[in-house]
């Protein structure tokens, strides 16, 4: 969406995304915009704003043929594209793709989140996926944790449906990833707080216990992929 931008970009998202689109000249919720109301209950307002743009690239509705046949009804300038990556190669790749097919410029191999500079000085720990199956085992991250703080202070997170005692939890996505910025090292699954170590260029660890790292690796100048379910870790200097 970034390598997209132009002279004014709105970006409509899921409402926990919303505090990393600052690319964006303004960034909203699906639901706050009030798109989830197409089709279903009034929505004028929504219908208007949508044709205020010049083009609209959506993801939303990519596998729903009746929300596609109603915003081409309503002559809305909208292009599909498929969401999730087809197994071809790395996701990152795949979204460069279609990138670079709309007219952007040539994006990034390593997705950035851009942070203030913060000095590195201890290691974060997600032990949490959005599946169980995404998970490794607990005792994993406890023997990192245990390596670890024999040379910096450890740091478990957290999120918001998440319960692990004394753990930091932090909702706002960019938050979280400003606090990143200052980790030595981060240690976590194949999860979403992992890429987001990885895109604010903290070195990263990460298990990939069920899903395949061939796609959905973290991409990073700094990033460890670990299969074999060890604990071996080798961590960078301040």
């Amino acid at each position: 969406m970034e390598a997209l931008r132009t002279a004014y970009t709105e970006v409509w998202c899921a409402e926990q995304n919303v505090p990393l689109a600052r690319f964006a000249d303004s960034a909203r919720s699906i639901v706050g915009a009030g798109l989830d109301r197409l089709g279903l209950l009034p929505a004028g307002d929504v219908v208007d704003r949508l044709r205020s743009f010049d083009s609209i690239v959506s993801w939303y509705g990519y596998n729903r043929p009746d929300f596609q046949d109603l915003t081409a009804r309503l002559s809305l300038p909208i292009e599909f594209l498929p969401a999730l990556p087809d197994g071809s190669g790395h996701a990152v790749e795949f979204y460069n793709r279609q990138a670079l097919k709309l007219g952007a410029l040539v994006p990034s191999r390593f997705p950035s989140i851009q942070v203030p500079a913060a000095e590195r000085t201890c290691a974060f720990i997600h032990p949490f996926a959005s599946s169980l199956a995404k998970r490794a085992p607990m005792d994993l991250f406890q023997a990192a944790a245990e390596k670890l703080s024999r040379t910096m202070p450890v740091h478990w997170l957290c999120g918001p449906e998440e319960q692990l005692p004394g753990a930091l939890r932090i909702d706002d996505l960019y938050e979280l990833a400003c606090r990143l910025r200052g980790g030595r090292i981060f240690v976590g699954n194949d999860s979403g707080i992992s890429h987001l170590g990885a895109a604010v260029r903290t070195p990263c660890l990460t298990f990939f216990h069920s899903t395949d790292p061939a796609i959905w690796s973290p991409r990073g100048p700094s990033v460890c992929v670990n299969l074999s379910a060890s604990t071996d870790l080798a961590v960078p200097a301040r």
